[in-house]
Formats: C-alpha cells, sequence, structure tokens
C-alpha cells in the first residue's frame, strides 16, 4: 500500500528567508543584498562578518572600556559598513569594513573615555594620521613606519611624531600605579608634591593676630614699616621722629612681648 501523503499545509517562508541558509555564498549574499536591501540578508551578513569586528575590538582589550562595551561599537561600525559596500568595486570586504570599524572605536574612545584634550588643529591631524595608518597597513601588510606615513600625508616627519606623542598621552597616567611597574613599589603619588610650607604661616598668621591687639599704636605702626613696608630702622626713626636707637628698642622689646605672648598661646593650647 502507498504511504499516505502528509496533507499536514506547511508555513509559507517569510520572503527573504532563503538569503540565511548557510550554503549561500557571500558573494550571492552581497548581489541580493544590492538588488533588495533585505533586513534578514544584513543580519546574515553580519553574523558572518562579526567574527572579524570581534578581532578588531580586540585589539583594544584591556583599556578601561569593557569589551561588551567595545563590541558593541565594533558591530555598530559593522552595519555601516555593510550598508556602504559596493561589491562592484572588487575590494574585499574586510579590507573596506576595516577602517569602518576602527574609525568607530577611536572616535569612542575620543569621545567618551580619553580625558585630555588637545588643541582643533592637533586634533584634526591625529584623524589624518591614523587614516594614513589604516590606508598604509593594509597596502603594506604590515605597520607602516613614521616616514612612510609622513610621505603619504605629505608632511614633516616630526609632525607626525608630534601627532603620535599627543595621541598616546591622551589619557593620563594613575598617580597609584607603581613607579617601577611592580605591584611592591611604592606608587608615583609618593614621588610627587611637596609640603606645603603655607601652613606654618597660617599658624603664625593666627598666633600674631591674637596679640597684636595687646599692642599699642606705636608698636604696631613700627611693627608694619618694618615687616610690611620692609623699610631699615634709620628710615623708620626719620618717619616716626625718633633716633634709630629707639626704634631698635621697640623693636626688640615689641618681638619679645610677642614671643612670650605665643609661647604662652601655645601652652595654653597643649592643655
Amino acid at each position: 500500500m502507498a504511504a499516505k501523503r502528509d496533507q499536514t499545509p506547511r508555513k509559507k517562508q517569510p520572503a527573504g528567508a532563503h538569503a540565511t541558509d548557510g550554503l549561500v555564498s557571500e558573494k550571492e549574499l552581497w548581489r541580493r543584498f544590492g538588488e533588495r536591501r533585505d533586513p534578514l540578508i544584513r543580519e546574515e551578513l553580519v553574523r558572518r562578518y562579526l567574527p572579524f569586528a570581534k578581532s578588531l575590538a580586540l585589539r583594544y582589550r584591556g583599556a578601561s572600556e569593557s569589551f561588551d562595551d567595545l563590541l558593541q561599537v565594533a558591530s555598530l561600525g559593522l552595519v555601516n559598513a555593510i550598508d556602504r559596500f559596493d561589491p562592484a568595486r572588487g575590494t574585499p570586504f574586510t579590507a573596506f569594513a576595516s577602517p569602518t570599524i576602527l574609525g568607530e572605536l577611536k572616535r569612542h574612545f575620543r569621545d567618551r573615555v580619553w580625558t585630555v584634550r588637545v588643541p582643533r588643529g592637533l586634533h584634526d591631524r591625529m584623524a589624518e594620521v591614523e587614516k594614513a595608518i589604516t590606508e598604509l597597513t593594509v597596502q603594506l601588510q604590515r605597520s607602516p613606519s613614521v616616514g612612510e606615513i609622513a610621505g603619504r600625508m605629505e608632511v614633516d616627519p616630526a609632525d607626525v611624531l608630534e601627532v603620535l606623542e599627543a595621541n598616546h598621552n591622551r589619557r593620563p597616567l594613575s598617580l597609584d600605579r607603581p613607579v617601577g611597574g611592580e605591584e611592591d613599589e611604592s606608587p608615583a603619588s609618593e614621588w610627587v608634591g611637596d609640603e606645603d610650607s603655607g601652613y606654618e604661616l597660617i599658624e603664625d598668621k593666627l598666633a600674631l593676630e591674637g596679640v597684636l591687639p595687646h599692642l599699642d599704636e606705636r608698636e604696631r605702626l613700627v611693627l608694619q614699616l618694618r615687616f610690611v613696608e620692609d623699610m631699615t630702622q634709620s628710615q623708620i626713626a626719620e618717619k616716626i621722629g625718633h633716633s634709630q636707637m629707639h626704634v631698635s628698642r621697640i623693636l626688640r622689646r615689641t618681638l619679645e612681648r610677642i614671643r612670650e605672648e605665643v609661647a604662652e598661646q601655645s601652652r595654653e593650647a597643649e592643655k
């Protein structure tokens, strides 16, 4: 007896579903995508080239951003490259997409991660140098030298070095990092800065402010002329109408009184 045919109606596949068939060649996928711009075909292209985008994001692994964020940025660059790619030009897609994806990653670091801002002119030259490096890397299949970058841009090599150095220093180093690069080394914060002598001046100023009200007007005037206006004892004597010896006695007596008062305040504070 012949087998009974299955009469169960089959679900109709949505248009373009065949585009996700893993056996379809990439050339055929690009042809179909160019004709219909089908979202399902774009999704399949993204799926096939996602490992490539991931490999570019891995170059920045270990930076301050999480890898998930970097992969998301690289995926966005991949979608943009797919939408702009024209297979008719004969360029391999990976060669076309690499500058776009790397550009998205670098733009992400420039806008959201880098903390040191540089002048606008230098910032524009950074973008030009990055573009030249990307193009030369694809062309030479290796990292280009400074001379090759300068030749591509028709600028002086010193200008390229300035851009590379500025780009390297876009993120400041942490003061908590070990000075020698080893974990048991002391942090850089212990090697910078110095004690501020202003704290002692503040204490002396506060002590004097507590003593000065107890001085008479002539004593305060002599102190101001000597230590604020930096006048000599002879100039002070001429100004207030006394002999230099008398001015000297006023200064000595006043300073001794101030020392005694300050010492007394210190003893009271220690109690």
